[in-house]
């Protein structure tokens, strides 16, 4: 791995920050210099909990990067979607200054893993015009290639062909799908028949696109 790998998911709440920090430890251990950053942070105040949580799973203090909020260049208060947060704090999103903070990132470390919001169809700019911009588009304009998080919970089956697809309707990379075992759900049934449906998808439509699975984390 090298250069910046956006990591979405198929919804939210589907496990993405303990995939990045698992993912980012990972390649620690691999002896590469990784750092994960956050695109936009909603329902917090000063630092972003999703950073702090990476921390804590790669095992180390916040870097010189997370004190200059380069990791985190965007920090709202309100827990919802970006679009809402920045409407009700009357502010935008500068998706310049964030694409900034990324480079220089990437400036200093082999490795970016670029945690997204929510899915791949959360709106980032919404304001009724032609010009709104989604998650989806961002990634598309950067030319990351993506890192999916998915689970086998039920409904996971139906979001994920659904990201997928819409990644190949937009010419993006996947280059790694990460199911989350933690959010397996109650149902091992449901939960083998998703793995091995999704396995068998992937290897069909993505056949380049590796698999990884994030276990749980104690």
């Amino acid at each position: 791995m090298q250069g910046c790998y956006f990591v979405s998911g198929i919804d939210t709440n589907i496990g993405k920050t303990i995939a990045t920090g698992f993912i980012a430890k990972q390649l620690m251990l691999a002896g590469r210099r990784v750092i994960t950053q956050k695109l936009i942070q909603t329902g917090n105040q000063d630092c972003s909990e999703d950073i702090l949580t990476h921390r804590k799973i790669m095992g180390v203090p916040l870097f010189a990067e997370d004190k200059a909020r380069l990791s985190m260049p965007m920090i709202l208060s309100y827990p919802a979607s970006p679009h809402l947060a920045c409407r009700l704090e009357n502010r935008t999103v500068d998706m310049q200054y964030i694409t900034d903070c990324t480079d220089r990132l990437l400036a200093a470390y082999e490795v970016v893993l670029l945690e997204g919001a929510g899915g791949l169809m959360v709106p980032l700019i919404d304001n009724g015009s032609h010009d709104g911009v989604l998650i989806i588009d961002y990634i598309a304009k950067q030319q990351y290639p993506v890192i999916l998080v998915t689970s086998g919970r039920l409904g996971s089956i139906n979001h994920t062909l659904l990201s997928l697809h819409a990644l190949r309707c937009y010419g993006i990379s996947v280059y790694a799908v990460a199911y989350n075992q933690v959010d397996d759900g109650d149902d091992g049934l449901i939960a083998a028949d998703t793995k091995q449906l999704l396995q068998a998808q992937l290897a069909r439509h993505h056949p380049t696109a590796k698999w990884w699975e994030i276990p749980c984390l104690s």
